[in-house]
C-alpha cells in the first residue's frame, strides 16, 4: 500500500483518520514539526496531510508553515495537503503559494478526503513516471554520446551499439561522410568496460603516409632524423581503452600488415625498435569507401577486412532517416540559438519543406553546419529556406557574393572556401574525389578544411 504521513496534534482527528484510512494506506503519524520531519525522512511518503496549528504555537500557522517548507526542501515533488479550519483559510492559501498541493477544511469528511488523497497519489505517481522517462531519455542520449534518432534504422543501430559494447570484438562502422561514425565509436566506448580508459581517434586519411606510421606505432630514439627521444604512438596511448581508426580504407598497405599483426597477437613494434610491446587496446574502425571494391583493386587486404569487420555497423544516410531530419534540425536550432544568444523560434513552412526534400549529401554534419551558420548570421525569429542556402540547387555559388568593403585577401579566402564547399557538395563530401578535382592532396584538403572550419 502507499505510504501516507499524517502530521496532526489532535488525538480525536488522528483517531478518525486512522480508522477511516487504514484499509487504503500504510499510515504514519506525527504531532510536531520535529517528529514530522523525522518520519518524513525515514519513510519518504509521496503524500502528507499537515495541520498548520502545531505545538508549541497551536494558535498560529507558524509551525505548520515551517514544517511545509522543510518538507518541500527535502522533496519538492511531495503532495502536501493542508488540513485547516474555516477561519484559517488565508493561511491555507499562503501554504498553497509556498508549495502545498491542496487544502481541506475541517470538519473532516473521510469520503471527501479519500477523493483528494486518491487524486494526489495519482498525480504523484504520474509525475514520478514522467521524471523517470525523462531521465531514461537523457541517459540514452548521454550514453550514446549525443546520437539522436527515432527512425527504425537508427533504433537498429542503437541496439547493435549496446550489444557489441559489452565485448572486445573489433567493430567496423560504415557510412557516408557526416553520418556520425565517430559518435558511434565513442558510444561503443562509453558503454564498454573500457569507458574509464582513453578513447583515441586518428584519421588515417588526414596524415601523410611518412608520418602516419610514427603516429600510430611510435618510434625509438635515433630511428630517424629528429627522433631525439623515444615516443609512444597512438596504440600504446590507447592501452586500456579504445583506438578509433577513421578512414581505415586510406591506410597504406604497409601499415595494414602491422595492424593485422596487432589484431592477431596484440603486439606492436615502434619504428627503429626490435622489442615487441604488448598493448591492451580495443580497435574500432570506420570508412566511407567501398571496402569490397578496394579489395578487388588491391588497395585493401582481405584478411584485414575479416579481422576488423567481426561486427559491421552501417549508418544510414540522413536522407533515409525520415522524420529524424526535422528532429535533428530542431535540436540544432535549439542548441545554436542558445549558444549564440539568439531568439530563433523555428523554421518557416518553406524551410521545413526544403529541409525534408534536400538530399543532404553531407548528412548530419552538413545539416548542423547550415543551421549553425544560419543562426549565427540571422536577426530573424524564423529561419527561411534562403537562410539555410536551400533556395537553389547549388547553394554555394561564387558569383552570388557581395564582396564590397573586403580586402583582396579576404575575398580570395571566401572564394577558396566556397570552391571547396561546392566541390565537397558535388562529390557528396567524399574527400578523395574532392581532392582529386581540386588538384591537391588529401592532407592539404584536410588542412584547408580546418582553416575554414569546415566539418566533415
Amino acid at each position: 500500500m502507499e505510504k501516507l504521513l499524517i502530521i496532526e496534534d489532535s488525538k480525536d482527528i488522528k483517531t478518525q483518520l486512522k480508522w477511516g484510512l487504514k484499509k487504503d494506506y500504510t499510515l504514519f503519524f506525527a504531532s510536531s514539526v520535529k517528529d514530522g520531519i523525522a518520519q518524513f525522512k525515514k519513510h519518504s511518503p509521496k503524500v502528507v496531510t499537515l495541520d498548520l496549528g502545531l505545538p508549541p504555537h497551536e494558535d498560529t500557522a507558524e509551525e505548520g508553515l515551517r514544517c511545509l517548507s522543510e518538507i518541500i526542501k527535502l522533496n519538492p515533488f511531495t503532495k502536501v495537503i493542508i488540513i485547516t479550519g474555516n477561519s484559517d483559510r488565508e493561511h491555507a492559501l499562503t501554504a498553497i503559494e509556498r508549495g502545498a498541493y491542496d487544502y481541506y477544511c475541517k470538519p473532516i469528511n473521510i469520503s471527501e478526503l479519500k477523493i483528494i488523497l486518491k487524486r494526489a497519489f495519482h498525480l504523484a505517481n504520474l509525475e514520478r513516471e514522467n521524471r523517470n522517462l525523462k531521465e531514461r531519455v537523457n541517459r540514452r542520449s548521454t550514453e550514446l554520446c549525443g546520437m539522436v534518432g527515432q527512425s527504425h534504422e537508427m533504433r537498429a543501430v542503437f541496439d547493435t551499439i549496446r550489444r557489441v559494447a559489452t565485448s572486445d570484438v573489433p567493430v567496423l562502422i560504415q557510412g557516408e561522410s557526416g553520418t556520425g561514425k565517430e559518435l558511434a565509436a565513442r558510444a561503443i566506448h562509453s558503454l564498454s568496460m573500457r569507458s574509464e580508459g582513453r578513447f583515441v581517434p586518428i584519421n588515417c586519411g588526414a596524415i601523410p603516409e611518412n608520418l602516419l606510421e610514427s603516429e600510430l606505432f611510435g618510434y625509438e630514439k635515433g630511428a630517424f632524423t629528429g627522433a631525439d627521444t623515444s615516443t609512444a604512438g597512438k596504440f600504446e596511448y590507447a592501452s586500456g581503452g579504445t583506438l578509433f581508426l577513421d578512414e581505415i580504407g586510406d591506410l597504406p598497405l604497409k601499415l595494414q600488415v602491422k595492424l593485422l599483426r596487432f589484431l592477431q597477437d596484440k603486439k606492436i613494434q615502434r619504428i627503429g625498435g626490435h622489442e615487441d610491446i604488448t598493448v591492451d587496446a580495443r580497435i574500432i574502425t570506420a570508412t566511407n569507401v567501398d571496402i569490397q571494391q578496394a579489395i578487388k583493386e588491391g588497395r585493401f587486404r582481405e584478411d584485414l577486412f575479416f579481422r576488423i569487420g567481426v561486427v559491421t555497423i552501417k549508418l544510414p544516410p540522413l536522407r533515409e532517416r525520415g522524420e529524424d531530419i526535422m528532429l535533428l534540425a530542431n535540436l540544432f536550432l535549439s542548441r545554436f540559438s542558445k549558444e549564440f544568444g539568439k531568439n530563433v523560434k523555428g523554421f518557416s513552412l518553406e524551410a521545413q519543406h526544403r529541409i525534408k526534400e534536400y538530399e543532404w549529401p553531407g548528412n548530419v554534419r552538413e545539416l548542423e553546419n547550415r543551421i549553425q551558420r544560419a543562426i549565427l548570421l540571422t536577426d530573424k525569429t524564423v529561419l527561411e529556406a534562403s537562410d539555410l542556402g536551400l533556395k537553389s540547387e547549388s547553394p554555394f555559388t561564387v558569383s552570388s557574393k557581395n564582396y564590397s568593403g573586403l580586402t583582396l585577401k579576404e575575398i580570395r579566402e571566401l572564394i577558396e572556401k566556397d570552391v571547396i564547399l561546392a566541390s565537397l557538395d558535388r562529390h557528396k563530401w567524399n574527400i578523395l574525389k574532392t581532392a582529386q578535382e581540386l588538384g591537391i592532396s588529401r592532407p592539404t584538403l584536410y588542412e584547408l578544411m580546418r582553416k575554414y572550419h569546415i566539418k566533415l
